[in-house]
């Protein structure tokens, strides 16, 4: 073996089936040796061919270089050098990142001014790979999952994004148990591009951030729609009481969830006939969207009224009465999306009415959350809407409201994130 020599490039006889695609780490290397020369010499045998280091002799190449720093080993035969030449690359390969603390060196870096394109890394690219791994589970509610995802099932973020694998993951295996398939709704009067059912995901972080107990919580809603928040609540151990006014849809729910959740059929506004005032821990509810999708035609159906006015008069009501039941010291969610006048084509401000209605009426804005939507059939609608220069929504706001002395929460409700109370100042 001779130590490191330079060669001349043009004297290298390239490995004609070397099986290694590199053409995109060449791009890759450039820079580095922009930056650092080169560092690492290469492995020629003792016939002039390359076993190792085509990557850098590419970019060398590219970079108009006429030697490359190489080191001429005496193989014993053909075969001993391509067993090396594999060898080289494979052995690389075989070594696993810890990606969670690559994500807090690449941090650091960037932190420092440092360019991660040299790295050959994109700290977006590493982020979504950390979140994809942490996707999986062996049943609902029980993660394998590490970091955030793990503590809180998805980052406690303000922006929910229901397009990333791991969320889809997730909502896929809801779904196979809930087998909820909006049915009762095929015929909507004047639903268009299919109906909407609530995102189990989110109903599980409802759940899991905003009830003060791990389980056993008394969960209600006034307008309880589909299977969905009902299924959830009592598959993770609490004890879900919803009002339904459909009666098909009411009887639907029921034969799919277990004895801890109620579905009753009545007017929502009624729903102080069955729950005492200040005996639940969470009310969650994704009342319906006025005209949007008319979901009946009883005269009581709040989508089936003739003006916003009237539609909005039957929404109060309710959440109203269901403030009266929620206890002190408790969250209320309430997942929206403004509606459109079909009459001028402005926004009624659905969500600054909820606001309006849930503030009077003593409880304070908590939280502020967007759920990305999956795009879905708003493609089809893009072309026609922007005629008129319509934005398509794919995003819905969830409005997060505490009744009660904030200073409480963090002695009311678990702890979901590890931290010491009593020595670290959690804002």
């Amino acid at each position: 073996m001779e130590f490191v020599k330079n060669y001349k490039i043009e004297n290298i006889k390239m490995w004609d089936k070397n099986p290694r695609k590199n053409e995109v780490a060449v791009e890759k290397l450039i820079p580095l040796i922009e930056k650092y020369g080169f560092v690492n010499p290469v492995i020629i045998d003792q016939h002039g061919t390359l076993r190792a280091g085509h990557t850098r002799v590419k970019a060398m190449i590219k970079l108009g270089y006429a030697e490359v720093p190489a080191i001429i080993y005496d193989f014993d035969s053909e075969a001993d050098a391509i067993g090396y030449a594999i060898a080289d690359n494979r052995v690389s390969e075989v070594a696993e990142w810890d990606n969670e603390k690559l994500f807090d060196i690449l941090n650091e870096l960037q932190e420092q001014d440092f360019d991660l394109s040299m790295t050959g890394f994109d700290l977006s690219e590493l982020e979504v790979k950390l979140e994809n791994n942490e996707s999986s589970f062996d049943k609902v509610g029980k993660d394998r999952i590490v970091g955030l995802n793990n503590k809180y099932i998805v980052p406690p973020f303000s922006i929910l994004d229901a397009r990333q694998g791991y969320w889809l993951e997730r909502k896929k295996s809801w779904f196979e148990l809930i087998k909820d398939n909006a049915e009762t709704r095929e015929n909507l009067i004047g639903a268009n591009f299919g109906t909407s059912i609530l995102d189990p995901v989110l109903a599980e972080i409802v759940i899991k951030w905003f009830s003060p107990y791990e389980k056993g919580n008394n969960i209600f809603d006034c307008f309880a729609g589909d299977t969905t928040f009902g299924f959830v609540s009592s598959y993770l151990g609490n004890k879900f009481t919803g009002i339904e006014l459909r009666k098909e849809q009411c009887d639907l729910n029921n034969s799919r969830t277990s004895e801890l959740a109620e579905y009753i059929n009545d007017d929502g506004r009624n729903i102080l006939n069955y729950l005492q005032k200040e005996s639940m821990d969470l009310f969650f509810s994704c009342p319906p969207y006025y005209d949007l999708e008319v979901y009946s035609d009883d005269e009581r159906d709040a989508s089936n009224q003739d003006s916003y006015e009237e539609f909005y008069k039957i929404i109060e009501e309710a959440f109203v009465n269901s403030i009266k039941i929620l206890k002190d010291n408790r969250f209320a969610v309430v997942v929206c999306g403004d509606v459109r006048n079909k009459k001028n084509g402005a926004y009624y401000d659905f969500i600054g009415d909820i606001k309006k209605t849930f503030i009077e009426n003593g409880l304070l804005l908590y939280n502020e959350l967007i759920l990305v939507d999956v795009v879905g059939t708003a493609r089809l609608r893009a072309n026609n809407s922007m005629i008129n220069r319509k934005i398509v929504k794919t995003h819905q706001n969830v409005l997060v409201f505490y009744k009660g002395d904030t200073k409480k929460i963090k002695k009311e409700f678990i702890n979901l994130g590890g931290y010491d109370y009593e020595s670290t100042d959690v804002q």
